[in-house]
């Protein structure tokens, strides 16, 4: 009878589909697939890793009965290793960053994993990064073992004994290029490294977001998740690699929501990335050519986000039409000055300098230097309590701005209504302005003004 043993029998063999809707938009004469990875048990191609990283695992005697399975992952793996678990008998802890969809969360708690949520706004060797919360957990929890999916070679040869080979049948050896985005790069060279094996001139190429080391970046900041890194994992090998093609935030959710209902394949932001690169190598190729870009999983757990209007209206993704919008309004702003910003460590005085000379009374307290992600926006700073502070005493003026800073800025989408700009300034003496996902800029009751001045001649 066609009954599998067990859920984990049910991992591979995803289903490739030709883009037939998009190349025909595009007017592609290459043939453009996807390989859809979503149709494993957990819904994205991590499965294929987590069962080999525990097979593995047991055979090294790595891990034993009754063990801990302890991860940081943005969902996906944690998914894979907890319907393995479930099947096995272990004990999931992941660690997720913020930046992670509240119904991956629930995901993972759903299939009975305890789950550590830690701030994605800090560096990897910081005491309360993901990396170094697991590494903490491992050493306090008896009998817990961490795949540790960055380094361990049975990330990418999982792809390598299922996911190459796979592409290969189902393209009859016709596959030409190969396109995936680049997070752990265990799909992206364990995959690589069977295609390649069979035939040298099989093209592969990364498909990374705007900010992420891959394509020159420094790891910060962008918001797609499960793909980009800040640091190079070891299953990152660019001999491997022929190309690396950088999309941008706006680009990956917009393609993301373009292929939902253009094609009726419900794709999250890291599935956007990738054919938004895969496009841009299709429109390349010729007749011969045969694209497989990989869907590493579905739309299902952005649908907040991503597929969220309101969401994606407030992070400046997209705007709205029922009247003038915040976009209008900085267009007539006497100068379009950049964000104006300091640091935590910066003082009083530094502060006040920047503001007497760019004639602003307040400024954002960011971390690090930009571009900045919102979540490095840690408060701001106002002349008014300046000024009632240092008449008190003076040495604040030499105190860091850490330690005076009031809350943030409200935010609000460059593209959103003008009139809602107005209400949160009836509140509040500036906002923020996100646009594509980031802070640009800060809007005050002044700039209002000029732009109602403007608008009400003739």
């Amino acid at each position: 009878m066609g009954i599998a043993d067990s859920v984990l029998d049910l991992i591979g063999d995803t289903p490739l589909v030709r883009l037939k809707r998009m190349s025909e938009e595009y007017g592609l004469t290459s043939l453009l697939t996807m390989k859809l990875e979503a149709a494993n048990p957990g819904g994205s191609a991590k499965d294929r890793p987590a069962l080999e990283m525990v097979l593995r695992a047991e055979a090294d005697g790595l891990l034993h009965p009754g063990g801990t399975i302890v991860e940081p992952t943005s969902g996906n793996t944690g998914v894979g290793l907890a319907i393995v678990a479930a099947q096995r008998g272990y004990r999931c802890v992941f660690v997720v960053t913020d930046k992670v969809s509240p119904e991956k969360v629930d995901l993972l708690r759903a299939y009975g994993a305890e789950v550590v949520v830690c701030p994605v706004a800090v560096p990897p060797d910081h005491p309360d990064s993901y990396y170094s919360t697991a590494e903490r957990l491992v050493t306090e929890i008896p009998g817990a073992y961490r795949p540790n999916q960055y380094a361990n070679p049975a990330n990418p040869q999982a792809h390598t004994l299922t996911t190459g080979p796979e592409i290969w049948r189902q393209t009859d050896g016709r596959v030409t290029h190969f396109v995936a985005g680049a997070g752990t790069c265990g799909t992206l060279t364990g995959t690589a490294r069977y295609l390649k094996a069979q035939n040298p001139d099989v093209r592969i190429v990364a498909a990374d977001p705007r900010g992420s080391v891959y394509s020159g970046g420094s790891g910060r900041p962008y918001l797609v998740e499960g793909v980009g890194e800040d640091f190079f994992p070891a299953a990152w090998d660019p001999s491997l690699i022929d190309e690396v093609i950088e999309v941008s935030d706006r680009d990956s959710f917009l393609m993301a929501r373009r292929i939902s209902r253009t094609e009726g394949i419900l794709t999250g932001g890291s599935g956007g990335m990738a054919v938004a690169a895969a496009l841009q190598v299709a429109r390349r190729c010729g007749p011969d050519d045969v694209i497989v870009v990989l869907n590493p999983d579905s739309g299902r757990g952005y649908l907040s986000r991503v597929f969220n209007d309101t969401w994606m209206a407030t992070h400046g993704f997209l705007g709205e039409s029922d009247g003038p919008t915040l976009a209008e309004v900085l267009a007539h702003r006497p100068d379009r000055s950049p964000l104006l910003y300091v640091n935590p460590a910066h003082t009083a005085r530094d502060a006040i300098a920047v503001m007497q000379r760019e004639a602003v009374s307040q400024l954002p307290v960011c971390k690090n230097e930009p571009p900045f992600a919102t979540a490095e926006v840690v408060g701001a700073v106002h002349e008014l309590e300046l000024m009632a502070g240092a008449h008190q005493d003076r040495s604040v003026l030499d105190r860091p701005v850490a330690e005076l800073m009031g809350p943030r800025l409200p935010t609000i989408g460059v593209g959103q209504l003008a009139v809602h700009a107005t209400r949160l300034l009836e509140q509040h003496p500036a906002v923020l302005v996100l646009a594509d996902g980031r802070p640009s800029t800060v809007v005050t009751r002044a700039d209002m003004l000029t732009y109602f001045s403007h608008t009400s001649r003739g």
